[in-house]
């Protein structure tokens, strides 16, 4: 379903979709909502609560895991960029040795996947080096 106005969203549910189909069926793929985009002082105590129950800033929109791996995928529109806590949440990552990937389209997806060692059902498109 394709909603007006919400690329990444559009983008994350496409996603979602193709790595259903490309990764075995033990793959888990999950989306931790971490945001509240409830505005308002109800909003922020939503917020707080959730930060208490463990949420972290810039957790990037997608955590796949599979065979041993597993690797983080931060959905983006074509001009979206990572905020500051995005970018310290992917080199904490990094540092720690998992896989992190800025993800743009279908094809960034599956080529995350083929980049980081992960055995898929689908052939990634030839990868163009990014801008």
């Amino acid at each position: 379903m394709k909603r007006r106005g919400t690329p990444e969203a559009d983008l994350q549910r496409a996603v979602v979709q193709a790595l259903r189909i490309a990764l075995p069926r033990s793959a888990i793929i999950h989306h931790c909502a971490n945001e509240v985009t409830e505005a308002g002082p109800r909003g922020a105590k939503r917020q707080a609560i959730l930060v208490g129950m463990g949420v972290h800033a810039g957790f990037a929109d997608l955590m796949v895991i599979c065979d041993g791996r597993v690797l983080f995928l931060e959905l983006k529109a074509a001009k979206g960029r990572l905020r500051p806590e995005q970018e310290a949440f992917r080199d904490a990552v990094l540092a720690q040795g998992f896989g992190w990937a800025l993800v743009r389209s279908l094809d960034d997806a599956l080529g995350a996947l083929a980049d980081h060692g992960f055995t898929t059902r689908i052939a990634p498109a030839p990868r163009r080096p990014a801008p």
